[in-house]
């Protein structure tokens, strides 16, 4: 895993939240009475990585204004993505339930975010220990970090 490098300034990226609203998706800042739902549906959705997730997650709904989006379906959590969670200036984690995946939510809550760091006055932002570099590249722009991993994640207790 390595970390990735988006620009933020210059460039125009186009959001699809009016195709998602078609299809019933909400995108949105979380609110601090979210914790709950979210980390909820970070636990049954990533078993594997929800300690984590979930810390983050709680970190980010503390910030005024929250630093995580959320995508909601008939009043529901199917996805999310925070920032300046573990550092400042870092984008994740994110992530969308199974049977969302494949529809454009997951872009739409990284544009979000990062349309939200950009107004809050990030140059850059690093997406964090990226599971798929294609993706992001795709999705976002973003570049490779050389060496980068572990990266701010060294500091970890557990590693």
């Amino acid at each position: 895993m390595t970390d990735m490098l988006v620009k933020l300034y210059g460039e125009t990226r186009h959001s699809r939240a009016d195709d998602l609203a078609k299809q019933g998706f909400k995108i949105n800042r979380a609110l601090g009475a979210d914790r709950v739902k979210i980390t909820r549906f970070i636990k049954a959705s990533f078993p594997e990585s929800a300690e984590g997730w979930a810390a983050e997650a709680e970190v980010s709904l503390t910030q005024q204004p929250s630093s995580c989006m959320i995508a909601t379906l008939d009043h529901k959590v199917v996805g999310f993505c925070c920032y300046d969670a573990t550092a400042k200036g870092m984008l994740g984690p994110i992530g969308v339930s199974e049977e969302c995946r494949g529809k454009g939510v997951a872009k739409e809550l990284i544009l979000q975010s990062l349309e939200a760091m950009k107004h809050a006055g990030y140059a850059y932002a690093v997406i964090g220990w990226v599971s798929s570099e294609a993706f992001y590249e795709k999705v976002c722009g973003a570049i490779t970090i050389p060496d980068s991993f572990p990266g701010v994640y060294s500091l970890l207790v557990d590693q």
